[in-house]
């Protein structure tokens, strides 16, 4: 029997391990990957960068989503047709609390469900939560971490430049964390589907303070090129890849 291709990911079954970490920026899967102890590249087309590896023995894989729900749910219904079944985002966002600095990490506990991708599938009410072995996972990998690590809830949005104070206002005093524009639908997708799913995020700016990704000047280190943030990812690249171990070793809270 010839093996069948994804239409979007280009993977087919035996392409992708069951563990699969998810950075929207396609780039990012090579420096993820250069964290496998090794790694080959499995497929790349229309922005969806596959790498699949090894860390410890374990077999792991790292693909893209890009920007936004509608093409994480691309890429999560497609990974769950060839065998995947623990999903693990790892981003950037932007804080809402005015206590929270950029290059802090933020693993999800649950995401608003402010995007439309989403309810594409479910009514609104239905919740956007993440698995909580994953963030107990997540958590335990990275206690010593050198970079503090917060828990809690995220928004998803769907409009980077479009937004309403009123609302930001609302969710700052819910105590909402961030805002980022994907793990809704995955979380959403994930418990749908039966499978796995967690967040780990890198804070690239504080929308309370002002601080956010925008125009700069060529050689300028400012938003995800800012220093701290570029420390953050490669530390939640590290607190993801110990999460697999721990979940394949078979940590679990029941």
């Amino acid at each position: 029997m010839k093996k069948k291709i994804q239409p979007h990911i280009m993977c087919g079954l035996g392409d992708v391990a069951r563990y699969v970490l998810l950075p929207g920026d396609p780039r990012r899967v090579e420096k993820i990957a250069s964290f496998f102890d090794e790694a080959r590249k499995v497929a790349d087309y229309r922005g969806f960068i596959t790498y699949s590896g090894k860390v410890n023995g374990i077999d792991i894989t790292a693909c893209s989503t890009g920007i936004g729900c509608p093409s994480t749910a691309i890429v999560v219904e497609e990974l769950s047709n060839i065998g995947a079944d623990t999903l693990i985002r790892v981003g950037t966002t932007g804080a809402f609390q005015p206590e929270i600095d950029v290059g802090e990490i933020i693993v999800a506990t649950a995401a608003v469900r402010s995007d439309g991708t989403s309810r594409a599938y479910m009514p609104l009410e239905y919740p956007a939560v993440a698995d909580l072995n994953v963030v107990s996972a997540l958590l335990k990998a990275s206690r010593g971490s050198q970079v503090k690590v917060r828990q809690g809830i995220i928004q998803s949005s769907d409009a980077f430049y479009a937004g309403n104070d009123e609302d930001m206002k609302r969710l700052i005093s819910g105590n909402v964390l961030s805002v980022e524009m994907e793990s809704s639908t995955l979380f959403t997708l994930a418990s749908m589907k039966r499978i796995k799913a967690g967040t780990i995020l890198a804070v690239d700016g504080n929308l309370v303070k002002k601080i956010k990704k925008g125009e700069f000047e060529p050689g300028e280190k400012k938003g995800e090129l800012d220093d701290r943030v570029q420390k953050a990812i490669d530390e939640e690249i590290r607190i993801a890849i110990g999460a697999v171990k721990l979940l394949d070793a078979g940590h679990s809270l029941l």
